[in-house]
């Protein structure tokens, strides 16, 4: 005869129940409640006016955001619904349940002082003994923005759309002064479709118009750096006495060319090259991780598919995080953030950096492994110093740290985590939602060091 345990669905709890009770003693819904607890959450409760209805307190809305990032759930409907469904949301959110708008709105208003919660929840890692900063890596990821790459408009395009619309309001206006319209289909209405192509022109117009501003930043940027090559190599042929070697630089040219788009649905992000080929609608996503701990200090989002440009703002963020957290002696980059200016910016910065001048072989030949460590060249630029020191035992180990510090943070918040695009637009509330992703990650981490 079976044995089975009694199934009994329509029993009330005999005591009143307590969802303290429903969750094991060490879980992360748990550890994720107790720190923001311990955050200072003024700047977002003193925003509220405190009259009209009751409102839910930001620890527990926030709460809900950070459980939710750290363990997959983005959208504010899945939040909302996973209050109901899941015992640990139910527990962060106190058996309560927030409406998707409420949930949403808050993610939107406090973007920015999310910000500053991140910085405190690196300094309770300091203080948990789980953050040092010693070696740290830079890299960047491809985000896929809230907006498709059909939706983007080339400054060519958007040109013969214009004409072709003047030209049917041109018709249309015909028609509308001609005296016989029998010809004309029935539901056609000539005032409607007129507003119809007037409104797409205005809506061209704003395009063209965002087009042709972004072309003139540009063009001042890179005039500035032409003229700074220009004297670069005046200063060298006055040094030597030769003239230097290669090509001049070409001046940029002014204006937008006919490739140059914009989104219609974000403005602000770019079509980008992504791993695997082709090109996406993104952003790109910086971060600079401690080695060892996995943890991110420093997260920003910018325009530019090009890592290039990034790495001396990263450095500066590096500098302004608060003296308790102390300072990275060595920064780690790959061959995209190479440049003799970004070399000084990190000599600079008193940070010593490590980054790869080329690309590098997957598997080097045995005789380049085993080859003896160059003599140190006399009076070395920075550039060349960094150069020998990548060849020398301790630089090879050092660098080598690289792949594994930043690369799988990037590979678990989108492979694990399924955080893949962002669902804000604009580049600031892109920013905002990619430091409440990595300090959710911090979090997940923080949990994970710590001994059970």
């Amino acid at each position: 005869m079976s044995n089975f345990r009694m199934v009994d669905r329509t029993t009330g709890f005999l005591l009143p129940p307590s969802v303290d009770e429903w969750l094991p003693e060490r879980h992360l819904a748990r550890f994720v409640v107790e720190v923001i607890d311990g955050l200072d959450l003024r700047a977002m409760s003193g925003s509220y006016r405190g009259s009209g209805s009751a409102s839910y307190h930001p620890k527990v809305l926030l709460g809900l955001l950070v459980y939710g990032y750290a363990t997959g759930v983005f959208s504010s409907r899945k939040l909302e619904r996973a209050t109901y469904d899941s015992v640990a949301f139910r527990f962060v959110a106190a058996n309560d349940h927030p409406d998707h708008d409420t949930i949403a709105a808050f993610r939107r208003r406090f973007l920015k002082e999310i910000e500053g919660l991140f910085v405190q929840v690196l300094l309770l890692a300091r203080e948990m003994g789980v953050l040092r900063l010693g070696t740290v890596g830079l890299d960047g990821t491809k985000i896929h923005a809230n907006a498709s790459r059909h939706s983007a408009l080339s400054y060519e395009h958007a040109g013969k759309i214009e004409a072709q619309l003047q030209a049917e309001v041109a018709d249309l206006m015909a028609k509308a002064e001609a005296a016989d319209q029998a010809d004309l289909p029935d539901g056609f209405s000539i005032p409607e479709e007129l507003a119809l192509r007037q409104e797409r022109l205005r809506k061209l117009a704003e395009a063209r118009a965002k087009i042709e501003a972004r072309a003139k930043e540009r063009h001042a940027r890179e005039q500035a750096e032409y003229e700074a090559k220009l004297a670069a190599r005046k200063a060298k042929e006055k040094r030597t006495g030769k003239k230097p070697g290669g090509k001049p630089p070409s001046p940029p040219a002014s204006g937008p060319s006919p490739a140059d788009q914009i989104n219609l649905t974000d403005e602000d992000s770019r079509i980008m090259p992504v791993a695997g080929g082709g090109f996406e609608q993104c952003y790109n996503a910086q971060a600079v991780v401690a080695e060892g701990s996995l943890l991110v200090v420093v997260a920003e989002v910018v325009q530019a598919a090009n890592d290039k440009q990034q790495l001396a703002p990263m450095v500066d963020k590096i500098t302004a995080l608060p003296e308790e957290l102390g300072r990275p002696d060595t920064l780690l980059a790959d061959s995209g953030y190479f440049s003799a200016a970004n070399v000084d910016a990190c000599a600079n910065a008193g940070i010593a950096p490590l980054i790869a001048t080329g690309r590098q072989a997957h598997y080097p030949p045995l005789g380049e492994r085993l080859a003896q460590t160059p003599p140190p060249p006399a009076n070395p630029t920075p550039v060349e110093a960094m150069a020998h020191r990548l060849k020398t035992p301790e630089g090879k180990k050092l660098y080598a740290l690289r792949k594994q510090t930043p690369e799988p943070v990037f590979g678990i918040i989108k492979a694990v985590l399924g955080f893949r695009q962002f669902s804000l637009r604009g580049h600031q509330k892109a920013c905002g939602e990619w430091n409440l992703v990595t300090m959710a990650w911090n979090l997940k981490r923080m949990f994970a060091l710590i001994p059970a």
